[in-house]
């Protein structure tokens, strides 16, 4: 089962520095039918204005996770950590027992960035940060961050969260074939880009959310970067 969400059918907010869409339930947005995909609670599609951005605000137990789609953010914390994240890269933050940090976008472009919130399985973690480069062209999907041992050991930054979160380029015209985990569910974002899921056609920014498949055969109509956070 592949539910398509079109990018013009989700949540909006636009101010003079911000302007946002929301897959999932979030701030004065509300959907009960979208309150989140099992452990997967936030998905927004942030474009964050030159030289703006979010002020320092709390954050417990949850799995903050940053994918730059465009442009460049700088994150501070207070733990004491700063760090610049480019497009194509992500970070990973455990709020965990509590945690203040700000997101800027300190270049003179705009900022496009998806921002993930994932449900912990373990709570009252020490709070933490991380970034790191991954591949940028080919090879399919790669894992950025995962709960899984394994994946962990490969280099994925970890998450205290029953899933992962992959993704990569694929080329106008090439397939890749991606299974699933047994009773994984998943959710899709062409970050730019269309695809074909399944024969299901996902356009650029929509969500696709997967479940009770096995394999996912993931088709590019043309050029796309493809983002997919696994639950389960």
């Amino acid at each position: 089962m592949i539910e398509v969400r079109p990018f013009a059918e989700l949540g909006k907010f636009r101010n003079e520095w911000l302007n946002s869409r929301f897959h999932f339930s979030f701030a004065e947005y509300y959907d009960p039918a979208r309150m989140g995909f099992g452990g997967l609670r936030v998905w927004n599609d942030d474009e964050i204005a030159p030289g703006t951005g979010f002020d320092p605000h709390p954050h417990r137990d949850m799995e903050i996770i940053t994918y730059v789609r465009s442009g460049a953010i700088t994150h501070r914390d207070s733990l004491g950590n700063e760090g610049r994240t480019e497009a194509g890269d992500v970070q990973v933050m455990h709020a965990g027992t509590g945690i203040v940090h700000a997101e800027y976008n300190r270049d003179n472009e705009p900022t496009t960035l998806f921002q993930i919130w994932i449900q912990p399985n373990q709570r009252g973690v020490a709070p933490g940060w991380a970034t790191r480069q991954f591949p940028k062209d080919g090879g399919g999907l790669s894992v950025l961050a995962s709960g899984r041992p394994a994946d962990r050991e490969a280099g994925a930054l970890p998450l205290y969260a029953d899933g992962a979160l992959l993704a990569g380029t694929i080329h106008a015209g090439e397939t890749v074939q991606h299974p699933l985990p047994a009773g994984a569910r998943g959710y899709l974002v062409p970050a730019k880009g269309a695809l074909t899921v399944n024969g299901v056609r996902v356009g650029p920014r929509d969500g696709a959310a997967i479940a009770e498949e096995r394999e996912l055969t993931i088709s590019a109509d043309e050029d796309a970067e493809v983002v997919l956070v696994e639950l389960g």
